[in-house]
């Protein structure tokens, strides 16, 4: 298969890449493939073969896939995705499945289209970011051997003991937003992955994100979130307000936030800018 290039995270579903690896030989004579030790080694690699690919393809999950896409935003490059993470939250969003078959049918017919971006302090992101409760969720997160099992668990455990950020923003049409938040998450997709959809109404191709700022509620009020968060209805009440942005910059007091699911560390004053029609994704 010409000018298409697989990206594969080793580290992704439980480190269970092989099963993969054996079904594309099987059905692709000689694949271009790369396991990634690292995100600079998967920088290397797409740049080595920019001039000559067409389909950079990711193997793994919302981290994996936004390593490979910060390489092709702006530029005709396709991105294609073979979901291997534990929420796949960004492929359930683009439609991609497990099915490696499909994939390369796909592959094929070669269709595309422009979709949105959105940057947080010059940082891609492609799905959800966001920082207070479930930024530390996702630090703590990582510690364990993942599953869903577990993120429910370092959920509820965090949750109990976590005291809502500090929110001010910077332009005046937003300030009477400012307050003390569980979570801030930027959307540009509806769902976190594990089809957790924390922003029914979001859009990956309106030129904006949804920014969702979720005050901390009672306990009593965990199972109507839960329920509304898995049947794609949150919305607006006493304790979340949507915000549709195409910039915004605000500050919170906690420099704990995760990029796409990723652990990071980012100072304020908070940046976030959409970039629209930024990447090129296979259909």
């Amino acid at each position: 298969m010409e000018k298409v290039a697989f990206i594969i995270n080793p580290f992704s579903a439980k480190r269970n890449y092989q099963p993969f690896l054996n079904e594309l030989h099987s059905k692709v004579k000689n694949p271009l493939y790369y396991i990634s030790e690292s995100i600079l080694g998967t920088d290397e690699f797409i740049q080595n073969h920019f001039a000559e690919i067409d389909i950079f393809v990711a193997i793994g999950g919302d981290g994996t896939i936004s390593t490979v896409a910060r390489n092709l935003i702006n530029t005709e490059k396709i991105l294609a995705i073979f979901p291997a993470g534990s929420g796949n939250g960004f492929s359930n969003e683009t439609n991609f499945s497990k099915n490696l078959d499909e994939l390369l049918e796909k592959i094929n017919t070669k269709k595309s289209r422009k979709i949105d971006t959105f940057t947080i302090n010059g940082r891609l992101s492609i799905n959800v970011s966001g920082t207070g409760f479930d930024g530390k969720v996702v630090k703590e997160f990582e510690k364990t051997t993942r599953g869903f099992k577990n993120y429910i668990k370092v959920s509820l455990k965090t949750f109990f003991s976590y005291k809502p950020k500090k929110v001010k923003f910077l332009d005046e049409k937003y300030q009477e937003y400012d307050g003390k938040y569980l979570m801030v998450n930027i959307a540009n997709t509806r769902q976190f992955g594990n089809n957790a959809y924390i922003a029914p109404q979001a859009s990956k191709s309106d030129g904006l994100v949804d920014m969702v700022l979720v005050k901390k509620f009672p306990i009593t009020y965990s199972p109507l979130f839960a329920f509304r968060m898995f049947t794609k209805k949150l919305k607006d009440d006493n304790y979340i307000t949507y915000l549709p942005v195409s910039e915004i910059e605000f500050k919170v007091n906690t420099t704990n936030w995760h990029i796409d699911g990723e652990f990071n560390k980012i100072k304020s004053p908070v940046h976030v800018k959409v970039q629209p029609s930024s990447l090129n994704i296979l259909t």
